[in-house]
């Protein structure tokens, strides 16, 4: 039997604290407008925030996956998944942050790939460290985001991660200028960032994205670009959040089909 595999899309930085969770959730959202059906999985392991953006109740975790493969309990993938809504689905992180040290990265892959048979689209959100298990996932994925913002240190960071990927021969990664994290930040020119980090910057999400009170949705558990009014209040960077999308998607035909075991 033969199946659409989906697309798995990691987003990381250079470091810490640019917007990767928010930027996750409402790219799910744009996922789910054009009738994606999405997976979240939350391996920012000791201190994930996907459960606690989207507020909703779960009991087992990637942890459970993890502990139940390795011990021959494992019976369903969509055991350890929590939803969301009618297309998106969550595999959060674990509940304790003393068991992000007993996942072992092989069992991520084995996760990701199970994942991509039952959804359209695997976002992974992460923590911007370069430990194994993060570079697992960027060797797994079909394609990665990095997110970066106009901070100095967040360039030199970026700078240093690029290289590393060109050095490897990786090319399989876009750029996203997130000018929504702080829009009071305004240090470099966008030439100047381009000049310094040796590459093109793919996308922009302007300042104008800026939420002031994300607490509230998250609190509430809501995703920005899924309210109703989000396309014509922020207009531009929904139009560039759904580019992305479709950019990642490209061809329906380009989704390659594998044979099921």
């Amino acid at each position: 039997m033969k199946r659409k595999k989906g697309k798995s899309i990691c987003v990381f930085s250079g470091k810490g604290g640019v917007g990767k969770t928010v930027f996750t959730l409402n790219l799910a959202g744009i996922f789910e407008a054009i009738d994606k059906k999405v997976l979240i999985v939350d391996l920012d392991l000791s201190s994930g925030g996907i459960s606690l953006a989207t507020n909703r109740p779960y009991d087992k975790t990637i942890y459970n996956f993890v502990d139940d493969y390795n011990n021959n309990r494992f019976r369903d993938f969509k055991d350890y998944i929590t939803t969301y809504s009618s297309h998106i689905d969550i595999l959060p992180s674990p509940k304790d942050p003393r068991q992000a040290s007993k996942i072992d990265s092989k069992y991520i892959e084995i996760a990701l790939d199970k994942a991509e048979y039952f959804y359209d689209i695997v976002l992974v959100d992460t923590n911007h460290n370069l430990n194994e298990l993060n570079l697992v996932v960027l060797d797994e994925v079909s394609s990665i985001l990095f997110l970066m913002t106009n901070d100095p240190f967040d360039l030199k960071n970026m700078k240093s991660l690029l290289s590393i990927f060109r050095d490897l021969g990786k090319e399989n990664y876009h750029l996203v200028l997130y000018n929504a994290r702080d829009p009071m930040k305004k240090y470099f020119t966008f030439f100047d960032m381009k000049n310094v980090i040796k590459t093109n910057i793919d996308y922009v999400i302007s300042s104008e994205f800026y939420i002031k009170n994300i607490d509230n949705y998250i609190m509430n558990g809501e995703i920005v670009t899924l309210q109703p009014k989000a396309a014509n209040i922020f207009s531009k960077d929904y139009t560039t959040l759904m580019k992305i999308a479709t950019d990642i998607l490209g061809k329906e035909s380009e989704v390659h089909e594998e044979e099921l075991s």
